[in-house]
């Protein structure tokens, strides 16, 4: 039995009922065995078995009471997966569907992600099945409050650095570096995606969506192509959404299509940003209420934004959001690359769709990378107490995404993997952190 088998066997053994940290396992460590046969030291050390096992779980109470007074209990979440090359760094989500096996896919996916970044910073998760929507603001602070109160116990600026994520956004990034700074009595970066006023990093909102763009860019002008005049389809519309829909058209492209978690829009002649901006990010509202500024576009809740046909396809909103039939009609539509903005947008078999008929395929790990190398950058401010302009931040992380562009590709053609995205992620985020776990010895 090869030494892949043996670890992913072992994987779904210890950890039943975790379906999400089995796919995202599975996917890494297929695609890393022509790295992992050309160096037998990774066996010896057994680096993917350490590679599979956080550092630590904690899952602790959160109790906390509502506006009428009724006390509620939710679970959190932290998953300290590895720190080999720098703090544990990861997104806190908060949704209903949270569970620790979605905490672990997450946590395991940043240890590459992070890696490929080329910053010092090591993988992480953390969250609560708590969900934010049609709370107060105060039932967002009690939640908040309790919740940091015990986190606050294991993170720190240099030990570990978590970030906002679905459902985490500015005032629930607020409401925890509050509760962290009155439990510790330190003023420290030990959240980012924090205010302007208080250590945040300009560009940070628009990170991950235009990091995106910036690398499905790359990837297209290696083939002579851009994003000029090509029609875009984009799933979801939050923070990664918007601003990935924003920097497409900055390239030249027409986004037709965006979508929520109650349905999809379609808008022939180009998506209205603004409307959409005015929707989402003032009055927390839904799609639906896009055909008031819009009344020619289409508004469905059947199907979804991948019956569009597009020349590129940014999927932006949930894991396992593009299945293999998804995959087989955007490439009868003739898609010519999907770069996701989410993690773990499409299944393992939508994915080998994608491969298998040559569609450039930027896979999360590398794609939505702006985000989390953003954050590092906000690190970065707060260490040397300084605030760098929008220019300067967003100039970095454009370089950023172009060197993760190259990362992949070289070690893909390394492999004999020629524009095989997957491989090249994978194997080019595993070696690096690989390498230091070796250099340390067994811990």
């Amino acid at each position: 039995m090869s030494y892949v088998k043996e670890v992913l066997d072992s994987v779904i053994k210890k950890n039943p009922s975790e379906a999400e940290f089995h796919q995202a396992v599975t996917e890494v460590l297929t695609s890393l065995e022509l790295a992992i046969d050309a160096n037998p030291e990774y066996r010896k050390n057994a680096i993917l078995e350490r590679l599979v096992e956080p550092d630590r779980q904690i899952m602790f109470r959160v109790p906390w009471i509502d506006d009428k007074g009724v006390a509620h209990v939710n679970r959190g979440f932290r998953v300290q997966f590895n720190n080999a090359i720098g703090p544990y760094k990861g997104g806190l989500r908060l949704h209903p569907s949270v569970n620790l096996g979605i905490i672990k896919f997450l946590g395991f996916e940043q240890i590459f992600k992070n890696s490929l970044t080329g910053l010092p910073i090591g993988g992480g998760k953390g969250g609560s099945d708590f969900d934010p929507k049609g709370k107060s603001d105060r039932e967002v602070f009690e939640f908040c409050r309790s919740f940091m109160t015990e986190l606050c116990k294991y993170i720190g600026a240099d030990v570990d650095v978590p970030a906002g994520d679905i459902g985490t956004g500015a005032r629930e990034i607020g409401y925890m570096y509050g509760t962290y700074k009155r439990a510790t009595g330190l003023y420290e970066g030990v959240l980012t995606g924090k205010g302007l006023t208080y250590g945040g990093s300009l560009a940070r909102k628009e990170a991950t969506g235009y990091g995106l763009v910036y690398l499905t860019e790359e990837m297209l002008k290696e083939k002579g192509m851009s994003f000029k005049g090509k029609k875009v389809v984009i799933s979801g519309s939050g923070n990664v959404a918007i601003y990935a829909a924003e920097k497409a058209m900055q390239f030249g492209a027409k986004v037709v299509s965006m979508s929520d978690s109650t349905g999809w829009i379609y808008d022939e002649q180009g998506v209205d940003l603004a409307a959409i901006k005015e929707i989402k990010e003032v009055k927390r509202g839904r799609l639906a209420d896009y055909k008031n500024y819009r009344p020619k576009s289409e508004y469905s809740t059947k199907g979804n934004v991948w019956s569009v046909p597009c020349d590129i396809a940014l999927p932006c909103a949930t894991q396992n959001e593009i299945n293999e039939n998804d995959a087989k009609t955007l490439i009868k539509n003739k898609v010519i690359a999907v770069g996701e903005g989410a993690n773990m947008p499409s299944t393992i078999e939508a994915m080998n769709q994608f491969i298998g008929n040559k569609v450039l395929f930027a896979p999360a790990k590398a794609a939505n990378a702006g985000g989390v190398a953003t954050s590092a950058l906000e690190m970065s401010q707060n260490s040397q107490r300084l605030s760098w302009t929008f220019e300067e931040v967003d100039a970095k992380l454009h370089q950023i995404m172009i060197n993760i562009y190259k990362q992949m590709a070289a070690a893909a053609e390394k492999y004999g993997k020629k524009d095989n995205f997957i491989v090249g992620a994978n194997i080019a985020g595993f070696e690096k952190v690989a390498d230091a776990m070796l250099a340390q010895g067994i811990q």
